[in-house]
């Protein structure tokens, strides 16, 4: 008798079919993957065996035992325990790491009355080295990178009793050293007996450690691959076609400069260095969790300052005092974590895709302050078709759209505009095999700009780049990769 058992799930949200008899099973001890394009239906399919969301129909059995949870914390109960893509509801600014590792507890009441900080500090951290991670345990959760908020969700699911885990991404944020010892964990809780559910883009995490591999497409399970798993194939069944993994148009670097910087000290200890960036260009600089991507992009657009150098553009000194300084000049980012930086909340005016667009462009585009909607539903239009962007229609709320359509509409917004520099920092963080193809078609076929490009995965810098830099204890090194006539696995593991 299978662990859990999906048998025919339906669901529709209004015409949209998202299932259309879904049906697996998970055994005991085992890890199963489950991948499909941005949109097959992984997510909501998550949601209804986690109790966010119930079915329209069909059956899920836990144990032999009927299982339909009204809550994520129903299921939890029952031994079940999801850990989401988005970290926004593991915690919050203002409570330290202590407290976000126990907020389940608080709210559940399953805390004595009277606890004292003592305590918090002591139970947070038998949790944290069960989990095997080491965190700060009085830093507040507000300051913690994606990855160490990721680590939070993860030691706080496994401090539950489960006997299913359902990751969805989890290691989209984190260094290859921390992925490593996730898995190392993973492994331990399956040799215990635990089932896992494994949710990733990420083919090589699936080949580290899963059993099998479930594929979803247009709402069903459409295939199964039993390890050795054959990847190109379950791509090709993902997709619904042949997918060619070469990276397009490798071209030489012939523009004129746009972007330079000279004696760039990203930190006062760090190795000053130089870096030029070519119109019609596209640079990815790749390094491990904490290297200075995030830093040196950040410091370009305007959030942080540098310790020593100076920048130019178009060959006239720039200096962005703020990111509206930057955009004014030029410059346009999407920042590492889209839901915190680049989507406004569900339950806010202006959440549409193409309210999304528009958001930096109001006061070009609406220079007296009377917002008609004209200009913005078409360079949603117009977006939804270049980029094949999976939605409603351009009013659609931006939290109705899967990952990889979510970041689709971010690149929209800045291609919606002219722009001289585009930085994209983890842009294929949580998107598909197809959505990156179509994310990459879309950026390389510019060449009225310079693109910088962070992404800690040399794979993805291989797909996109013309040229790959390596950054470490945030300085580039000097020795740069031409994509356009290197091999990504020989190069990229050197």
């Amino acid at each position: 008798m299978p662990l859990l058992h999906v048998d025919n799930i339906t669901r529709s949200f209004g015409s949209t079919r998202a299932l259309s008899g879904a049906r697996f099973s998970i055994e005991r001890g085992e890890i199963v993957a489950l991948m499909g394009a941005n949109g097959a239906g992984k997510s909501t399919l998550v949601k209804i065996v986690s109790g966010v969301l119930s079915a329209d129909g069909g059956t899920i059995s836990l144990n032999g035992q009927s299982f339909s949870p009204k809550t994520p914390a129903e299921a939890a109960k029952a031994g079940v325990v999801t850990v989401h893509q988005s970290t926004d509801l593991v915690g919050a600014a203002g409570l330290t790491v202590a407290d976000a590792l126990l907020l389940h507890r608080f709210a559940d009441g399953s805390t004595p009355f009277f606890l004292s900080q003592s305590s918090v500090r002591r139970e947070a951290r038998a949790m944290l080295e069960a989990a095997g991670f080491s965190l700060p345990l009085d830093r507040d959760f507000g300051d913690l990178t994606a990855a160490d908020r990721q680590l939070v969700a993860i030691a706080r699911a496994l401090a539950n009793k489960a006997e299913l885990l359902i990751f969805d991404e989890p290691t989209a944020s984190l260094s290859a050293d921390e992925g490593r010892r996730l898995f190392h964990i993973l492994l331990g809780l399956k040799a215990q007996g635990l089932a896992i559910l494994y949710i990733s883009h990420r083919t090589a995490d699936l080949e580290a450690i899963a059993d099998r591999a479930l594929v979803m497409r247009g709402g069903r399970i459409v295939g199964s691959f039993n390890r050795p798993i054959d990847f190109s194939s379950a791509i090709e069944t993902m997709i619904g076609r042949r997918f060619d993994a070469a990276r397009p148009d490798a071209r030489p670097t012939t523009g004129a400069a746009v972007f330079e910087m000279r004696g760039i000290r990203l930190l006062p200890s760090s190795t000053p260095f130089d870096l030029t960036l070519h119109e019609g260009e596209v640079v990815a600089i790749t390094g491990v969790l904490g290297a200075g991507k995030s830093h040196l992009l950040s410091a370009i657009f305007g959030v942080r300052g540098l310790a020593e150098g100076i920048m130019s553009l178009d060959g006239k000194p720039y200096r962005p005092a703020s990111p509206a300084k930057a955009i004014a000049a030029g410059v346009a980012m999407a920042a590492e974590d889209r839901h915190r930086s680049s989507l406004m909340p569900a339950a806010w005016p202006g959440n549409s895709l193409a309210a999304t667009i528009s958001l930096p462009h109001l006061a070009k585009w609406y220079p007296y302050s009377f917002l008609f909607g004209g200009r913005e539903r078409r360079e949603a239009e117009q977006a939804i078709s270049r980029l094949g962007i999976k939605a409603a229609g351009p009013l659609a709320s931006i939290w109705t759209l899967s990952g990889g359509n979510q970041q689709k509409t971010v690149i929209a917004r800045w291609e919606a505009e002219p722009s001289r520099l585009l930085l994209l920092d983890e842009p294929f963080q949580g998107v598909d095999v197809g959505a990156r193809h179509d994310i990459i078609k879309a950026i390389r076929a510019r060449t009225d700009r310079a693109t910088l490009i962070a992404t800690s995965d040399p794979e993805e810098a291989y797909e996109v780049a013309d040229r790959i830099l390596t950054i470490d204890h945030h300085s580039l090194l000097r020795d740069a990769i031409d994509a356009a006539s290197s091999s990504p696995r020989q190069e990229l593991s050197a």
